[in-house]
């Protein structure tokens, strides 16, 4: 019945790393960093026994790095336009090959990841990784070309701002001017010089980003002229998109299931919708997540662009940490819904990734604890793709200042760093959590049984949605905290309650009606028997007649969900 995706998304660099040195502005040899090999069987065993059934490995492809390997004839970046020791994974150096930071023997780094790719597949589990394809780094250099490939940049006409043929965006007669920031990594390294000038990555149409800006990067051209009203020139195929495609069948040849491609919507929906349909007749199966918050475009992403989903951030990310935060109230969740009813069961749903906050984070909720009731809801609400951030089911909190990142509630994804707490559950490459606290175990177990649920139930995987709160707003049921549903198909039908309040119990009749019941086809005679299913030594049943007149009562504690199974006899 498996149809749900449970991905779990992996910050390779960190994932594995014992080394718990943990110096500020580190470099690899201070502090260290995970290897491929690290990812081993009995890892991936456990991800799955978790309930996950793809894995996203993020910061795979080679990027912009402070570390030097040209002793393996690999060309060096300057530390001026790297962010971070170890550098940002978004600025890609050479789409064809990997990060050597991630090999045990740099010389087979490829053959690593092909091992690596090969264990996820052996024990059941899919694997992505990232695709970025709106930008790279200032210094890009395919130093691992396929025979007969064409490196970006290499045939581009600099004397023009915008042609449909380059590949990169100039800003002729001038050079880059960078921002006045200095780092421990910079200092005497001779500065970066750049003529002409090119776009940086985030559309700064001018030779002067900011140290806000990704000006670490540069804008790849896929035919549209900006400064020009935006005009296509897709007459012919741009250049770009074809090394574009070049570029994904390399890696769907290699037996990547799936890629989150980053920042999707800055580039033309026209480009997505050419070449998606040519990876999936290599690979019929290989999904594509789109990262996109702009919800004017989710149809045309999902429709001309062929997108299999898409994120779900501006949505149900946004309204979920105002309720955790206490920001919000539970009533925003059916606006939510009735404003994404066309596009929900396609939206990828998260309370954390590499760029947002940790839960635990003081700058969310300072305890994962409180997400529970969240995460329910997000696993539940339809049978779109959940995603959990490694680290998130034992509260990792984010809040080490490991150098070019600083305290900000999130771990780095610049910087060569160890997660102490995480490792407890690594335990020296058991990954059995035999070092986990208590409250960590029992917050893992909580996603294990989540997940797994989500695996198991035919309402959730194939079911319908029903929002049972137009029943209750009559001030019987704090409808700012209390939020219920139900889930239902033809063998299932499953009732949701919620309670966003992490300090109050409530008890109250929950108000149902004829019309649900009608709604999901089931008995309005009888007696309803409920059964709650991560508990089902607990069970109860109820005439009918009673609950169609009264609702159904509830006691609810603080911060948690009651899921029940109906019945009827």
């Amino acid at each position: 019945m498996q149809s749900v995706i449970n991905i779990y998304q992996i910050f390779t660099r960190l994932f594995a790393n014992q080394n718990e040195t943990n110096q500020e502005f580190g470099t690899i040899n201070d502090n260290g960093c995970s290897k491929f090999n690290d990812i081993t069987t009995t890892a991936l065993e456990e991800l799955k026994k978790m309930g996950v059934t793809h894995v996203w490995y993020t910061g795979v492809i080679r990027h912009a790095s402070c570390t030097n390997y040209s002793r393996y004839g690999l060309s060096a970046d300057n530390p001026h336009v790297v962010k971070g020791r170890a550098g940002s994974p978004y600025a890609i150096k050479d789409y064809f090959d990997v990060d050597p930071d991630l090999a045990t023997n740099v010389k087979l780094r490829m053959k690593e990841y092909e091992d690596l790719i090969a264990r996820t597949h052996d024990v059941g589990l899919q694997c992505i990784m990232d695709f970025v394809p709106n930008h790279v780094s200032r210094e890009y250099s395919s130093d691992n070309l396929p025979l007969g490939g064409t490196s970006l940049g290499s045939y581009d006409d600099t004397s023009v701002a915008f042609s449909p043929n380059n590949n990169f965006y100039y800003i002729p007669e001038d050079e880059l001017h960078l921002p006045d920031i200095q780092y421990p990594y910079t200092e005497g390294s001779a500065m970066y010089y750049e003529y002409p000038a090119r776009v940086t990555g985030n559309d700064v149409f001018n030779s002067y980003p900011s140290k806000n800006d990704w000006y670490e990067t540069i804008k790849l051209n896929y035919g549209v002229d900006y400064k020009n009203t935006w005009q296509n020139h897709f007459e012919q195929i741009p250049d770009t998109w074809i090394r574009m495609l070049e570029i994904l069948t390399f890696w769907t040849k290699k037996g990547v299931d799936g890629f989150r491609c980053d920042m999707a919507e800055m580039v033309p929906v026209q480009f997505w919708g050419w070449v998606i349909p040519q990876i999936k007749e290599i690979n019929p199966n290989c999904i594509f997540i789109a990262e996109i918050y702009n919800p004017d475009a989710y149809v045309s992403y999902l429709v001309d662009g062929h997108f299999d989903y898409l994120y779900d951030k501006v949505g149900l990310y946004d309204t979920m940490r105002l309720i955790v935060e206490g920001k919000g109230i539970a009533k925003y969740i059916s606006d939510y819904w009735k404003r994404s009813e066309k596009v929900v069961g396609k939206m990828l749903r998260f309370l954390e990734n590499h760029d947002e906050q940790r839960i635990a984070s003081r700058f969310f909720a300072n305890d994962g604890e409180k997400a529970k009731s969240a995460m329910v809801l997000l696993a539940t609400i339809n049978p779109g793709p959940l995603m959990v951030y490694f680290g998130q089911e034992i509260g990792e909190k984010g809040m080490d200042k490991e150098g070019f990142s600083g305290v900000d509630g999130r771990t780095t994804i610049f910087d060569y760093w160890s997660l102490k707490e995480f490792n407890k559950w690594v335990n020296e490459g058991k990954f059995d959590g035999g070092k986990l606290s208590p409250e960590q175990r029992d917050l893992r177990d909580f996603y294990v049984q989540l997940l797994n649920f989500r695996l198991q139930s035919e309402a959730v995987q194939q079911g319908a949605f029903y929002d049972l709160m137009w029943k209750n707003y009559d001030g019987k049921v704090d409808a700012d905290k209390i939020f219920a549903y139900t889930r239902y198909s033809k063998n299932e039908k499953l009732l949701f309650v919620l309670n966003f309040d992490f300090e109050k119990t409530f008890t109250f009749n929950l108000v149902l009606g004829n019309h649900v019941f009608e709604t999901m086809d089931c008995p309005t005679k009888g007696t309803l028997k409920l059964t709650e299913v991560f508990d089902g030594d607990f069970q109860d049943e109820f005439p009918m007649a009673d609950v169609l007149e009264n609702g159904l009562p509830i006691s609810i504690l603080p911060n948690s969900a009651l899921v029940f199974k109906m019945e009827w006899k």
